[in-house]
């Protein structure tokens, strides 16, 4: 007899192999499909969640400002002029007042001066119109107001064009009086305003000129 190749194998057997070859292809499939659906599983995102967000906030830029925010300070939005607010009190004493105006004053108390933007030092005189008011002018009074720093020109010269100035010789760099209340001198970087005003009397020059005798030396 010759010999047996694989067509002459019998059916039960050719079954057999057929069965084999089917059960090895299924498994293999069954692999494939497993991993390409945990591949597909990592991937997706899970449910509820959210993308990732920056938890930076946006910068912003606060107001600017011109001057030390200050007080007398300039905002971006408004120009003025800066002074510090010298004591005028350390500069003129409760005698040298008494003296300029001729008779007893008070002790000298600050109020606001709003011709140069200072502050002022006032001595009132026992005939001085009650209630007082430091920031305003009143008679039998005596008002001292400086202002130093790189404005005090400004300031000397903002109310020279207002008035009648008159020019006044041998005081400070410059002077005048202003044809009416008081006597204004600069010197270096301060402005000096004097304002001598006796009870029932015009204000007095030659009072207010007594008095920058006094206080000048100490600027």
């Amino acid at each position: 007899m010759g010999k047996l190749t694989a067509l002459d194998t019998s059916p039960d057997q050719n079954m057999g192999l057929m069965g084999q070859r089917l059960a090895v292809v299924w498994m293999t499939g069954a692999a494939l499909t497993v991993a390409l659906v945990s591949a597909c599983g990592s991937s997706a995102k899970s449910p509820g969640s959210t993308p990732a967000t920056s938890s930076a906030p946006a910068s912003t830029s606060g107001p600017t400002t011109g001057v030390p925010s200050t007080t007398g300070v300039s905002v971006a939005s408004t120009t003025t002029v800066v002074t510090t607010n010298f004591n005028s009190c350390s500069v003129v004493t409760q005698e040298e007042a008494a003296s300029a105006i001729g008779q007893t004053v008070t002790q000298g108390i600050l109020g606001n001066a709003t011709v140069e933007g200072g502050l002022a030092c006032v001595f009132y005189g026992p005939s001085a119109p009650s209630p007082r008011n430091p920031n305003v002018a009143q008679p039998d009074s005596v008002r001292v107001v400086v202002v130093k720093g790189p404005d005090a020109m400004t300031w000397y010269n903002d109310y020279k064009a207002k008035v009648n100035a008159q020019p006044v010789t041998g005081y400070g760099d410059q002077a005048y009086w202003d044809g009416d209340a008081s006597l204004s001198v600069l010197k270096g970087d301060s402005y000096l305003r004097i304002a001598v005003a006796p009870a029932g009397a015009p204000p007095s020059l030659s009072d207010e000129k007594q008095l920058a005798t006094a206080i000048l030396p100490k600027l």
